[in-house]
């Protein structure tokens, strides 16, 4: 399908009603983090139909669907990448040199877009599965080490823009999932005090999410360090897995102990 074939699409499947409501949920009023956005009033499972049809669009009509002012059909563009990339993650295709290249051709496309996922549902609903996956698997670009990975993710983390800062803490998720905590622990010391609730929520959350897959303990290390002045939303969030009476405990944010540097992971 073409990137106006799927507007199209996209447009004649247009709901007033949920419009309305979309734009309340996602902040797009005057000095709120979405303002300006603009809606169809379509919900993710209607965007998802629309993407099972287009998943093999080419990178060059995904492009115009990135640069559209509608939200839901920047969403279909993230999530045609999201399924293109998922494609080539098969463990016989992890070191077929077709697969490597394309897969690195779906990352630099996302990264080159990446302020056009401008709101956290975007931005939740493809970095992990697209960045975050990338991180994990063999690639050409810059020398292939995890060096210059890790310098692609420093990128984004010390980005201006709020939607680079969020892809590069929320991305963690998938390496954290397969067991990997360092790319966590980092980012969420960079971000740890970022002024934006958006951000709070993202390190907090992967922050118990690494504690959940990977280790409390390690979770418990890394708030010994931090819970005495680390926002107290990323601290709620964190500790949501554990039981009230450590929650209650933690709330209380403890006085610092001195732990390693995990930005060093």
């Amino acid at each position: 399908m073409t990137a106006q074939e799927i507007i199209g699409l996209m447009e004649s499947r247009r709901n007033e009603r949920q419009r309305t409501e979309l734009m309340r949920f996602f902040k797009t009023g005057p000095g709120e983090y979405g303002e300006g956005d603009e809606f169809l009033g379509l919900k993710v499972p209607q965007t998802r139909e629309v993407v099972k049809q287009a998943q093999d669009t080419a990178l060059g009509e995904v492009a115009q669907l990135l640069m559209s002012p509608w939200h839901e059909v920047r969403l279909c563009g993230l999530l045609i990448l999201v399924a293109q990339f998922e494609r080539l993650t098969a463990k016989r295709l992890v070191y077929d040199p077709a697969a490597i290249k394309r897969r690195d051709e779906i990352v630099s496309i996302y990264l080159k877009y990446a302020d056009q996922a401008n709101n956290w549902d975007l931005v939740d609903l493809s970095a992990p599965k697209t960045v975050g996956h990338w991180l994990l698997l063999p690639t050409n670009l810059g020398d292939g080490s995890q060096d210059y990975k890790r310098h692609v993710i420093d990128q984004l983390a010390h980005s201006p823009c709020l939607w680079r800062q969020r892809i590069s803490m929320v991305c963690t998720w998938k390496t954290t999932q397969q067991g990997d905590p360092s790319w966590c622990l980092r980012y969420a010391e960079i971000h740890l005090h970022h002024p934006h609730d958006l951000m709070h929520k993202a390190v907090g959350w992967m922050l118990r999410e690494m504690g959940k897959r990977v280790s409390m303990d390690l979770l418990r290390d890394f708030l010994r360090q931090h819970a005495h002045n680390m926002p107290r939303t990323t601290l709620r969030y964190a500790i949501e897995k554990m039981t009230e009476r450590e929650r209650k405990e933690w709330m209380i944010k403890p006085k610092s102990v001195v732990r390693p540097n995990f930005s060093h992971f």
